[in-house]
């Protein structure tokens, strides 16, 4: 009978394309919540709001990819005026452009996800767009691998976002992932042992500077009959007389009296000796590689991977911002696309990179100077769009 029942419903589904693999990855969670395997909280926690150099990474790309310009072309023409570019400037009340792109890039960043949802607009384009937090969002995989839905919770509730038929509400970018097939890796997840190692040196420097910058000793103990043990109580007693007055930063340089039979014994180590700023700036460099932020710009010492400051600023923005700034407004285009009924194709604004200056002056100067070529070529190797005189004799 069940197996009856399984055999009508398949006759009343009508067919369609799919993945040949998508049922062997949904094979073991058709139709039930496929959770993350990581702690996007956690790592969040620690690895942003707990640590210096991941924070100013994720802040350094995300307002950088957020503030570079967007260009629109439609059918390979650009548009200076029109309802996409009105909608990204102003894509709900309460968020510009800059504000909504830099939460996009940072959830991205932080989790390897990140969501839009499309409000309002029963025809054509949304009249708002939103981001949504991805620790809270769990993507529903269907019985042929895709999306059937996504669920968004907050505060002990649940919404369904039903996507497959139609234009999906939810724009889902993911950053590559190898063992994954629903959810995208972060950058934090990959520097998250370099974020435990800055961490404990942080812990280990504050540890110092509470008992006065200078390492522990050793207190010896002789008694009158010359044993070297000590009764619970004496014990007990001597490690609340240290907690008291010879551990804290009000306690340091306070001299230490010590009864008969008791001996001060100082360790013959220093912070400098156990080198553990070196492991501390060796860290800071890992979780700065793993974003693709140049440990200059994050002022890290001890790194001469660039000659000066303005080469370490190119390279991240042409290895780092640029490609995540692609990726991004490509995957919103083609979402957006589906809304507008046309080939939208939103890209960065390559003119507008202060970074980029040098590289561009000098493409103008070839371009220019390249005598075989009209200008009507010209314009269109550099991004321009076509004079008016051209339009028309086109």
């Amino acid at each position: 009978m069940v197996f009856d029942l399984f055999r009508r419903a398949s006759r009343d589904v009508p067919e369609r394309k799919a993945s040949a693999t998508g049922r062997v990855v949904a094979w073991g969670s058709s139709g039930r919540v496929a959770w993350s395997a990581r702690d996007t909280a956690s790592l969040t926690r620690v690895g942003f709001l707990g640590n210096p150099v991941g924070f100013r990474s994720v802040r350094l790309i995300a307002e950088a990819a957020a503030a570079l310009p967007l260009v629109l072309r439609v059918g390979g023409r650009r548009y200076d005026e029109h309802p996409v570019l009105r909608l990204m400037a102003r894509p709900n009340p309460l968020q510009g452009r800059a504000e909504l792109l830099e939460a996009l890039y940072g959830h991205l960043l932080l989790s390897g996800n990140g969501y839009l949802e499309a409000v309002g607009g029963a025809e054509g384009l949304p009249a708002e767009l939103h981001v949504l937090r991805s620790d809270r969002m769990s993507l529903v995989p269907g019985a042929d691998g895709w999306p059937v839905a996504y669920e968004y919770a907050v505060g002990g509730r649940r919404h369904r976002f039903a996507v497959g038929d139609g234009i999906s509400p939810i724009c889902h970018v993911r950053a590559f992932h190898p063992q994954d097939d629903h959810y995208g890796l972060s950058p934090m997840q990959a520097a998250a042992a370099a974020v435990d190692v800055h961490n404990a040196a942080s812990r280990w420097s504050k540890a110092l500077l509470d008992n006065a910058a200078r390492p522990s000793g050793a207190i010896v103990y002789r008694g009158s009959d010359g044993q070297g043990a000590m009764s619970a109580e004496q014990y007990e007693r001597l490690l609340a007389e240290m907690e008291a007055h010879h551990q804290g930063a009000r306690n340091a340089g306070r001299p230490m009296l010590l009864e008969g039979g008791l001996d001060w014994k100082p360790m013959g180590f220093s912070p400098s000796d156990m080198e553990f700023q070196k492991t501390k700036e060796a860290a800071a460099r890992e979780i700065a590689l793993a974003f693709g932020v140049p440990p200059m710009l994050l002022g890290i010492p001890g790194d001469a991977t660039y000659a000066n400051y303005q080469e370490a600023n190119r390279a991240f923005y042409r290895l780092t911002v640029l490609p995540l700034v692609g990726r991004v407004s490509a995957a919103v285009s083609h979402w957006l696309s589906g809304y507008a009924g046309e080939e939208l194709e939103l890209s960065p604004d390559l003119d507008q990179v202060p970074a980029l200056a040098a590289e561009r002056e000098a493409q103008w100067a070839r371009v220019s100077a390249a005598e075989f070529l009209s200008d009507a070529e010209k314009r269109a190797l550099l991004g321009l769009a076509p004079a008016q005189g051209d339009e028309e004799r086109g």
